[in-house]
């Protein structure tokens, strides 16, 4: 068994937390910050109702954000239990999606990671969903001071690139829709990146729902160390007036679950420039350990160590 495996002990207990943990973080953030920032609008996430400012007139006011149902709490809760089932890589500003969930970095202003949990069913497109109807929307759950706007990404030279991606979420229109807010949103190269080689890993991901009962995929930037000068530094570009960091980097670590329950892992690191269209996925391939320590991020430690039979095409030997 792993040293990291399964903390809470009870796998169902586990899940149960995971889900209920989500859904309160960021509603305890919520409402923290509501506490230090009475004149700022705090809505529910992004598919929800949000509470409009007050006129002019009124604006001393306390604005008034709208309840969030119990029926939804429960909703986002059991979605939440059922794509963190392996764990949390890290409990840093949790947002839960309707069917994706994030943990946000202020200071960089975009995500730490963002969690996916695929199934060939759920991966279905819907008749009236449609991409072309979504629009890139800042998270407002965020406070300002740490939100990315689409004016940052405004003639930078980057794309607005998708962790959770929005193929991945098309079965119903508010699923797509989420998946274009700016927390879950980083700078990417377009050409040969973004619009290529990483659409090509998305890809590659969905099709495994073919072959595999489950795919849980998490997805995140790395900002690796540089060599000059015989001295090692970490840097990267920022963009905007919100500075919002270009990581040099992208991973995806991906658990397949079989029809027998037995798992199987596959992690990928890719530099964040246009890459030749010719060069194989496999060739992103890293061990695990390499993207946890570039990460600072444990993934999976709630995965069985016997269930687990191989990491990127290779018999387990890592736990």
């Amino acid at each position: 068994m792993s040293p990291y495996n399964n903390i809470l002990g009870n796998k169902a207990i586990q899940t149960a937390l995971a889900g209920a943990l989500g859904v309160a973080c960021w509603f305890g953030g919520v409402q923290y910050e509501k506490s230090k920032h009475p004149n700022v609008i705090r809505p529910v996430p992004s598919s929800l109702p949000v509470a409009k400012p007050a006129p002019a007139a009124s604006v001393a006011q306390k604005p008034q954000v709208p309840a969030i149902s119990e029926n939804r709490l429960e909703a986002v809760g059991r979605r939440t239990s059922e794509i963190m089932k392996f764990g949390f890589p890290s409990l840093s500003n949790i947002r839960s999606f309707d069917d994706f969930v994030l943990s946000y970095d202020n200071r960089n202003r975009v995500a730490n990671w963002v969690f996916e949990h695929l199934t060939e069913e759920n991966l279905k497109v819907a008749n009236n969903v449609d991409r072309a109807k979504c629009d890139f929307t800042v998270d407002k759950s965020i406070h300002p001071f740490f939100r990315s706007t689409n004016e940052d990404y405004k003639r930078s030279g980057f794309d607005r690139g998708h962790l959770a991606a929005a193929g991945n979420h098309r079965l119903q229109q508010q699923h797509c829709d989420q998946t274009f807010t700016l927390s879950n949103i980083a700078p990417q190269v377009g050409v040969g990146f973004n619009r290529d080689a990483w659409n090509n890993l998305e890809r590659y991901v969905r099709n495994l729902t073919k072959k595999y009962s489950d795919v849980y995929v998490c997805t995140g930037p790395i900002y690796k160390p540089i060599s000059e000068g015989g001295k090692r530094y970490i840097k990267y570009q920022v963009i905007g007036e919100n500075q919002v960091a270009v990581p040099t980097h992208f991973f995806k670590v991906v658990v397949m679950v079989t029809y027998d329950d037995q798992l199987h892992m596959e992690c990928y690191l890719m530099p964040n420039q246009a890459i030749p269209d010719s060069t194989p996925l496999t060739t992103f391939l890293v061990p695990l350990e390499t993207i946890q320590k570039l990460s600072g991020l444990l993934f999976f430690d709630g995965t069985s160590a016997e269930k687990l039979k191989s990491i990127n095409g290779k018999k387990s030997s890592f736990w």
